[in-house]
């Protein structure tokens, strides 16, 4: 059996990409790898990847869980941001009573 590999052309794909870390604030970053990124940072990666199928519904689990509280509070007013510009819909699943309300 013979593989075939699609050659397709990686620049409109690029474009998205650098697109979507520019919307999440990461354009400075594209160049580096996740191991070079603060753990809010990677959370915008996670957030980008997730917003490149161009979903209708973004569901979270525990995004913000593992983030210093300032982190957390930046990341969530962030998220409002992409939503309201967006237009799409984000369920966030917590156990964090306050981040819930």
């Amino acid at each position: 059996a013979q593989v075939k590999v699609l050659k397709r052309d990686k620049a409109p794909a690029r474009e998205k990409a650098l697109k979507l870390l520019e919307r999440v604030g990461l354009s400075a970053h594209a160049n580096k790898f996740p191991a070079q990124l603060s753990g809010g940072q990677q959370q915008r990666v996670g957030v980008a990847r997730a917003l490149a199928a161009d979903p209708q519904v973004l569901l979270m689990d525990e995004p913000f869980g593992a983030l210093d509280p300032v982190t957390r509070g930046a990341l969530q007013q962030e998220m409002t941001r992409i939503h309201r510009l967006l237009g799409r819909t984000i369920v966030l699943v917590t156990h964090d009573i306050d981040e819930a309300l």
